[in-house]
């Protein structure tokens, strides 16, 4: 069995991200948006960071017309059959017309010595066993909408998502989900609650809030889902320049092989707000709430969690191309406050 962390990790964490690990409190969250189609701008800082805000309590997830819901009514409810029918909305990330090959991969294809003049492009890849899918049903989030992934914690329940994500009834995540398998290979965990700010958004101030915490639920043999996938560390954002590693899911509407996607990038500030910023072609609809990792180590296939995608319009901009630039809240004060609140209550 995997180590977790115990409470001098937690302090040890308050620690890197220059605060306590006092518990936070508020206000029930609100429901999270569908899709981001307001543009706005959050004012910019002058280096001394935001006050925290409070942290919204426990939000469980709604579970239908099933008076329970657990790791075994998860895994029975996801069907390969009904994986295989999910085709959701982009959530804040605008969907291309069609499925196409970035151009800047055609460009490379046919002149690679192009590359040092071009953005960076994703690549399809087999995944890792830390990120995966979220499923999940109801009137805005159909099946297979965002990415999340799973945090290092006391208990080894949590996954890390964009806030304005927000799964529905029958919620589920399915680690390295890998597309018409009869078995995923790490399991479907049932989600038990969503802890996010009631003030979060996809605009305005806002949109630097917009990440959410979900708890999910021992499976059938009673295992804890870190102890299976592995766990990435909660960090806060040393700053906006930052290599990274950023592993997402496109949904099957913005792309049909329904694979997981990579791509190594540097980030940078953008202009104007709290936020960093990354230049990459091929995250489209889906991939709402992937992580962005320093330090990522292949053995283990985990890394520091210093960002993820989410923030100003859901997570990048508008127009044909928004599949190229990212966006991602900075990691500061706020994020570890509903760290706590979330391992604190589950």
């Amino acid at each position: 069995m995997r180590q977790r962390w115990g409470s001098a990790a937690l302090v040890a964490l308050g620690v890197t991200l220059g605060l306590a690990t006092a518990p936070a409190h508020g206000a029930v969250a609100a429901p999270g948006l569908a899709k981001a189609d307001d543009t706005g701008e959050t004012t910019p800082d002058n280096g001394a960071g935001t006050k925290p805000a409070d942290a919204g309590e426990t939000k469980p997830v709604d579970r239908g017309d099933q008076a329970t819901w657990t790791g075994k009514d998860a895994a029975a409810y996801w069907t390969p059959k009904r994986m295989a029918a999910a085709i959701a909305p982009a959530h804040g990330r605008p969907q291309p017309q069609h499925s196409v090959v970035p151009p800047e991969a055609e460009a490379l294809a046919h002149n690679p010595g192009a590359a040092s003049k071009l953005s960076p492009v994703a690549r399809h890849f087999d995944g890792i066993a830390s990120v995966g899918v979220l499923f999940s049903v109801d009137g805005n989030s159909k099946a297979h909408h965002c990415t999340a992934s799973v945090v290092h914690s006391p208990r080894g329940n949590l996954i890390l998502t964009a806030g304005h994500c927000n799964p529905g009834s029958r919620a589920a995540f399915v680690p390295q989900y890998t597309s018409g398998a009869a078995t995923q290979p790490y399991g479907v965990w049932a989600i038990d609650a969503v802890y996010d700010y009631p003030n979060r958004g996809t605009t305005g101030p806002g949109a630097d809030l917009d990440f959410a915490f979900a708890t999910v639920l021992p499976d059938d043999q009673g295992r804890v889902v870190e102890d299976v996938t592995g766990g990435n560390t909660l960090a806060a954002t040393p700053g906006y320049q930052n290599d990274v590693t950023v592993v997402g899911y496109p949904s099957v509407r913005n792309d049909p092989q329904d694979k997981a996607v990579r791509c190594n990038t540097r980030t940078t500030r953008l202009s104007g707000t709290r936020q960093l910023r990354m230049d990459c072609g091929g995250f489209y609809g889906g991939t709402s709430g992937s992580p962005w990792l320093a330090d990522f180590d292949e053995g283990s296939g985990t890394g520091r969690i210093v960002g993820l995608i989410g923030g100003l319009n859901g997570g990048g901009p508008k127009g044909p191309h928004s599949d190229r630039t990212s966006y991602s809240p900075y990691f500061g004060p706020e994020i570890l406050a509903l760290y706590n609140r979330a391992t604190q209550d589950s």
